[in-house]
C-alpha cells in the first residue's frame, strides 16, 4: 500500500470520540465495546490509586510488537493515535490483513492512569515511570515489566509527547516528530539489535519527509540505564521511542496525531513485509538531532525599564481546567535571543511592553495578552 493509502485509511478510521489533549480511562473504556470483535481485552494491573490498566491484543503473527503510551500522562497524542491504529485494523482486515497475519500487536494504551486524569507527567507518588525501569518501585513499571517478560515481544514501541520547544537541529524547522533508538549500552554502541530499530526509524522518517519536509528529529542517545527504552534495548528487544510534537498552530495535537498513526501503520507495514535485520540502517544518521531553540512567542525588539532593546521569549503553560486543557503564556527568559525561534513573533518597535497593570515585563509574569503603546497585544496565535 501507498503512504497516500495510508492517509485515506486515516482519514476514514480516526476515532472520533477522542481529541486535543485531555484522554484518561473514562475517554477510552467506552471505546472498547467497538474493538472486542477481534481486540483481546484485559486488565493488566492496577495504578497508585487502583485505576486499572488495561492491555489490548490484536493479531495473530509471530512477529510481535509492544506498544504503551502516556507512561507521561500528559503525553496523550499517541494514545489517541492508538485508537484510530485499532480502528484501521478493526474496520479494514481485508485491505490490510496482512499486517495481522504476521503481527501480533499488545498494546497498553495509558500505562500512567492516575497521571492521565491528573494531566502530570509522574504518577500519584510523583515518580517518573520513565526513571523507574530498574528499580521497579512503582505498580505501573511492575505492569509493564511483566507484560514484557510474558509477550516477549520482538519488538518495543516506546510512545511519548514532546514540548513546543524542540527544533529538528539548529534550524528554525520544529520537530513535529521525534524518534530515537535508545543506546543498550554507556557507549552507545551502534549494535546489531539497535540497526534494527534505526532501519525502521529511517523507513518512517522517508515517509514524513513526504509530509513535513525537515520537520523529523532524533533525540540524543546517551544511555540511562533507568529509562524504560535504555533498559528493553540493553535486553536485546529493537525499542524505539516516539516523539509526538508541535505543528504550526496545533496546540491539539490533531495534526500530529494523524503523523503518528502514519508512522505506526508504515512501521507495521515495513515489519510485516520484511525481515528487518538491520542492514539499511545508516539512514537514520541523516536524521538532524533535536536542538531547545523554540519558545511559543517571542516579542522581539521591546524597550526595557533601562531603556534598553531586548526580546521577550514566552511559554505556553499546559494547564488542566475542568476537563479541559488549557494554555496560559509566561515570561520564560529576556535578553538577546538572537539565536531562538518562535512559533509566533511579535515586533515591539522599540517600544515597552507592559503587563495589564501597566508595569515593565519581567520574568515569570502569566497573562493572554501584554500592552504595547496601550494597545492590547494576544499572546495567542
Amino acid at each position: 500500500m501507498t503512504l497516500e493509502d495510508f492517509k485515506a485509511l486515516y482519514q476514514s478510521n480516526k476515532e472520533q470520540d477522542l481529541s486535543h489533549r485531555y484522554i484518561t480511562n473514562s475517554h477510552i473504556k467506552p471505546l472498547f465495546s467497538k474493538l472486542n470483535k477481534i481486540v483481546e481485552i484485559e486488565t493488566i494491573g492496577y495504578s497508585v490509586l487502583n485505576n486499572p490498566i488495561y492491555g489490548l491484543k490484536i493479531g495473530s503473527g509471530e512477529k510481535r510488537i509492544l506498544m504503551w503510551s502516556q507512561m507521561h500522562g500528559n503525553e496523550s497524542t499517541t494514545t489517541k493515535a492508538i485508537f484510530d491504529l485499532l480502528n484501521t485494523l478493526v474496520n479494514n482486515s481485508g485491505d490490510i490483513n496482512y499486517i495481522l497475519n504476521s503481527c501480533s500487536l499488545y498494546i497498553i494504551p495509558i500505562l500512567n492512569p492516575d497521571g492521565a486524569r491528573s494531566y502530570t507527567r509522574i504518577n500519584a507518588n510523583e515518580v517518573d515511570l520513565n526513571r523507574d525501569a530498574q528499580n521497579l518501585t512503582q505498580p505501573e513499571s511492575i505492569v509493564l515489566q511483566n507484560v514484557f517478560n510474558t509477550f516477549k515481544p520482538h519488538f518495543c514501541y516506546n510512545l511519548h509527547g514532546q514540548r513546543t520547544i524542540f527544533s529538528a537541529g539548529k534550524t528554525n524547522k520544529v520537530a513535529t516528530v521525534s524518534f530515537l533508538a535508545p543506546a543498550q549500552d554507556k557507549d552507545c554502541t551502534v549494535t546489531k539489535n539497535r540497526t534494527r530499530a534505526m532501519e525502521i526509524i529511517s523507513v518512517m522518517n522517508t515517509a514524513l519527509q513526504q509530509i513535513i519536509p525537515n520537520q523529523v528529529g532524533v533525540y540524543d542517545d546517551a544511555f540511562n540505564i533507568n529509562c524504560v527504552g535504555d533498559t528493553f534495548q540493553s535486553k536485546n528487544v529493537p525499542t524505539i521511542l516516539f516523539e509526538a510534537g508541535h505543528f504550526n498552530n496545533d496546540y491539539g495535537r490533531e495534526f500530529t496525531r494523524e503523523l503518528i498513526y502514519l508512522s505506526y501503520i508504515v512501521s507495521l507495514d515495513y515489519i510485516s513485509l520484511n525481515d528487518v535485520t538491520g542492514e539499511n540502517y545508516k539512514a537514520y544518521f541523516n536524521i538532524p538531532e533535536n536542538e531547545k531553540l523554540f519558545f511559543d512567542v517571542i516579542i522581539k525588539n521591546a524597550r526595557n525599564g533601562n531603556d534598553e532593546t531586548v526580546d521577550i521569549a514566552i511559554q505556553y503553560q499546559e494547564r488542566l481546567s475542568g476537563d479541559l486543557v488549557v494554555f496560559v503564556p509566561k515570561v520564560e527568559k529576556i535578553g538577546n535571543l538572537g539565536q531562538f525561534y518562535a512559533h509566533k513573533n511579535i515586533d515591539a518597535n522599540s517600544l515597552k511592553v507592559k503587563t495589564h497593570k501597566g508595569e515593565v515585563v519581567n520574568i515569570g509574569y502569566e497573562n493572554d495578552f501584554v500592552i504595547i503603546e496601550n494597545e492590547k497585544v494576544s499572546l495567542f496565535s
